[in-house]
């Protein structure tokens, strides 16, 4: 799940409290670069009784082709912070970019208007088409990005992203899972055992742009791989479209098995 600290909508506190409201006992708070909103969705876990697991979504490639990794079970943040740091600043090096090339496009929404729709939260996509909806130059989000800011749009500026390699690196030197985000038809055989020779330890199975056949077959290879499956509703605090919380029903299971995993890497380093 996402909070203000990225793109969601809700404060990590909130994304909390909803998650209980929802009957959820566990969720992970895998914002965009950031691990910035994991104390406060800890606090408010330990007071309503949900379990926050600490998380991350990377950003990386993997042939060419952009690729998202999740690092759960993050064990030192303040060892993945110094990276992220970095991170943080190219989104809003980004950020300037977009603008400028939205001016170039006769657009003239000014940078601190996406700064102030950010705040605080590792600035990203969603932060400049919210200020192009509040200055009135795009209807909705989607008009934003259908026009201006979707991949091969006009205003679109890539992001600095690391190796899918140096993101598990990155993971793993934090103390963390690293799990493939929401594969879809992309997670093959051949794939996933690439990527679990570069260390990866697991694979997201359960997303809502998954297909029942993706489901089957990620489960399935998570199982034949050694792979531990997850997954989530990938939810940034909207009440529509198809990433609603509690929408995916992820097994208990699943979660004991990366605990179990987790225990056996700190046996090893032990």
């Amino acid at each position: 799940m996402h909070s203000t600290a990225s793109d969601g909508s809700l404060a990590p506190e909130a994304v909390v409290a909803a998650a209980a409201s929802a009957s959820l006992v566990a969720i992970a708070l895998t914002d965009h670069d950031t691990v910035a909103g994991i104390g406060a969705a800890r606090d408010a876990g330990a007071r309503l009784g949900v379990r926050v697991v600490n998380g991350v979504e990377l950003s990386a490639t993997d042939a060419g082709a952009e690729t998202h990794l999740l690092g759960l079970h993050l064990v030192r943040l303040d060892a993945i912070e110094r990276h992220l740091a970095v991170f943080r600043r190219t989104r809003r090096e980004r950020a300037g970019r977009i603008v400028e090339r939205l001016h170039e496009l006769g657009v003239p929404l000014p940078l601190d208007a996406v700064l102030a729709e950010a705040g605080d939260a590792a600035i990203g996509r969603p932060h400049v088409a919210r200020a192009l909806v509040a200055g009135g130059y795009a209807r909705d989000l989607r008009d934003a990005f259908d026009r201006l800011l979707g991949n091969g749009r006009p205003a679109f500026v890539p992001k600095h992203r690391l190796s899918l390699g140096e993101a598990i690196a990155l993971v793993h030197d934090a103390g963390g899972l690293a799990v493939l985000a929401h594969p879809g038809p992309g997670a093959t055989l051949a794939r996933l055992e690439a990527l679990r020779a570069l260390g990866l330890d697991g694979v997201e199975a359960l997303h809502p742009g998954h297909s029942a056949e993706d489901i089957a077959r990620i489960t399935t290879l998570a199982d034949h791989l050694d792979l531990v499956p997850s997954g989530g509703s990938d939810w940034h605090g909207s009440k529509t479209g198809p990433r609603v919380i509690g929408s995916m029903h992820v097994p208990e299971a699943w979660l004991a098995r990366q605990d179990d995993r987790m225990r056996a890497a700190a046996a090893h380093v032990a």
